[in-house]
């Protein structure tokens, strides 16, 4: 069985210290790798099993959400960023549609339990003719260590 993948450069979006950037296509069979790469930058921050838990979770509902409002060939992109004791996530994508993901779902309602904050933004994409970004930000701090 052979495995070819594409690596190419990307420049970074930003220069920030402590961040990690993953692009992946949009669909749903991705979403493992996010919730892996969250999963081992938590335990590296030392953040404790139930936020461990919480943060894999987290990602997975947001991307989850994105995924469903990609462009077709969209690629989602996250960047996962330790701030002190705080692990800030943004994910986004491109999509069709002018709108982001519903506020009034279960999906929703598990994400803003799950994350200490929870925000949504939709942009017009300069890069592309009528598309649109939409992203997810949360951010998830240590729990207090007794």
């Amino acid at each position: 069985m052979s495995v070819e993948r594409e690596v190419a450069q990307v420049e970074p979006a930003t220069s920030a210290p402590n961040q990690v950037e993953v692009r992946v296509r949009a669909e749903p069979g991705q979403l493992s790798v996010m919730r892996a790469v969250v999963g081992d930058l938590a335990m590296r921050a030392d953040h404790d099993v139930d936020s461990i838990a919480d943060l894999r979770l987290a990602v997975d509902e947001a991307c989850s959400s994105l995924v469903r409002l990609a462009a077709p060939e969209a690629t989602l992109v996250c960047r996962f960023q330790l701030i002190g004791d705080r692990l800030s996530i943004s994910a986004e994508v491109r999509s069709k549609d002018d709108f982001g993901p519903r506020k009034d779902t279960f999906s929703w309602r598990v994400l803003s339990a799950l994350a200490d904050a929870v925000s949504t933004s939709v942009e017009s994409d300069p890069t592309a003719d009528g598309s649109h970004l939409v992203r997810i930000e949360l951010t998830k701090g240590r729990t207090a260590q007794v």
